[in-house]
């Protein structure tokens, strides 16, 4: 199927509750889609690779959740096992859209979701209450980037940009987008680039380019990078370099500092080296954050090595976690929550798969401190059952809405969760 082909099949939920009408019709149509996408996934290891699983310590049977080709029926979705603080509460916002993960809203209310190996932008509306979702487009090589200005949605394939000019005045036939792949020139490897993109408050277009690897030497300028563009693809800049595999980054809303997640390297062990929470502080723009050579707190690389491999490097403003898959971070702004949760960041972990007993599969919050460092907190959990080392779900993405509430998209479940705070009106009624 062409690239930018747009399907009409659309499933409803009105009230946080999943309507079964249409849900056979979807499913049939996402398991037709889908084998294109998968043929796409990305091989384990890439040839430069210097990682050994077997001098981890680490069962070497150990391998990537597989994302689930058809969302979770209505009765499926673990709402009822997510735990909040007093007063917030979760609740079943859309579904019908497997492979959740990016989300970015239009002008107009629209939210536009991005997924990988699934290959598919979708687009979700609200209509007084009942959510309508279509596919946009499919058969994309993991379209996780999108980023929306001036009416027009920008989608960052692994090797393709497009922009689709007035998007919400044509959901259910968006036409042939405007292809800037060529000006914005990034690399087509696979591993570790899938992309994360978003404008900054200079009005740039913020794009990370991954390692090609899980760990090997790269080259520092094309991958393990977050760079900048003008809007149509000119005056790229590096921002920051050393950086593995960023999916998520946002703009500290007093200091406007960028605050992005890096994912840690696997098979060095069930302890990490951790995910990191980095920040590029004012005048530091080109830092680097220490890939491959120095990972976390200044832990030497045990495979790519080279004399002391942390100078010069930019320490983590906090932990994440060992093999916590940090992803999206969102910096609170609204009116909706208590005032102790201004300025406050959200990061979705959306779980380990490189270690043995599994770690995150949830939502943190990040308090940030004046000096660049950060204090890392539980927010919703209940997705991971500790006990039989199993989950029900993985959050990926966090978006707050207009009224202050936050959505949390679910790529396990192909779910979206509406947190909110207070005696709050039914999951609809969010514009």
């Amino acid at each position: 199927m062409h690239e930018t082909s747009s399907i009409s099949a659309r499933m409803t939920t009105r009230g946080g509750m999943i309507g079964v009408a249409g849900a056979a019709a979807v499913a049939l149509l996402a398991t037709a889609a889908l084998a294109p996408a998968f043929a796409q996934a990305p091989p384990g290891f890439s040839p430069i690779d210097k990682s050994d699983p077997k001098q981890s310590k680490q069962d070497v049977g150990l391998k990537p959740h597989p994302t689930p080709p058809i969302a979770a029926a209505a009765d499926k979705i673990p709402v009822g096992k997510i735990k909040l603080p007093a007063g917030f509460r979760a609740e079943v916002w859309s579904t019908g859209h497997p492979g959740a993960r990016t989300m970015v809203r239009g002008d107009k209310g629209t939210i536009f979701m991005g997924t990988r190996l699934i290959g598919r932008v979708y687009a979700i509306t609200d209509d007084m209450g009942k959510r309508h979702v279509r596919t946009l487009t499919q058969g994309l090589t993991q379209p996780n980037g999108l980023a929306f200005k001036d009416g027009a949605l920008y989608v960052l394939a692994i090797n393709r940009v497009l922009r689709y000019d007035n998007i919400e005045d044509k959901l259910d036939n968006p036409g042939t987008p405007v292809d800037l792949t060529e000006k914005f020139g990034l690399p087509p490897e696979i591993h570790h680039n899938w992309k994360y993109a978003a404008f900054g408050p200079d009005g740039k277009l913020y794009v990370q380019v991954g390692a090609n690897c899980n760990i090997c030497e790269i080259n520092p300028g094309i991958h393990g990078q977050i760079r900048r563009y003008n809007p149509d693809g000119s005056g790229m800049e590096i921002v920051a370099r050393g950086v593995r595999n960023t999916v998520g980054f946002d703009w500290h809303p007093v200091t406007k500092e960028l605050w992005f997640t890096d994912n840690g390297r696997d098979w060095a062990g069930n302890d990490g080296p951790a995910d990191e929470l980095n920040r590029i502080a004012k005048g530091n723009e080109g830092a680097n954050f220490g890939f491959p050579y120095c990972h976390a707190n200044g832990i030497p690389d045990p495979h790519v090595k080279r004399p002391n491999p942390c100078a010069g490097v930019t320490m983590p403003a906090a932990l994440l976690g060992p093999h916590a898959g940090a992803l999206g971070i969102t910096f609170y702004t609204g009116k909706m929550f208590p005032k102790s949760f201004e300025n406050v960041a959200f990061v979705a972990r959306r779980g380990s798969w490189n270690r043995e007993k599994k770690f995150g599969y949830d939502v943190v919050m990040v308090r940030t401190n004046s000096n660049g460092t950060a204090k890392i907190e539980p927010f919703m959990s209940g997705l991971l059952d500790e006990k039989d080392n199993a989950f029900s779900g993985r959050p990926t993405y966090v978006l707050q809405m207009p009224d202050g509430a936050l959505l949390v998209s679910d790529e396990q479940n192909g779910a979206t969760y509406r947190v909110s705070y207070g005696r709050q009106k039914v999951a609809g009624n969010s514009k």
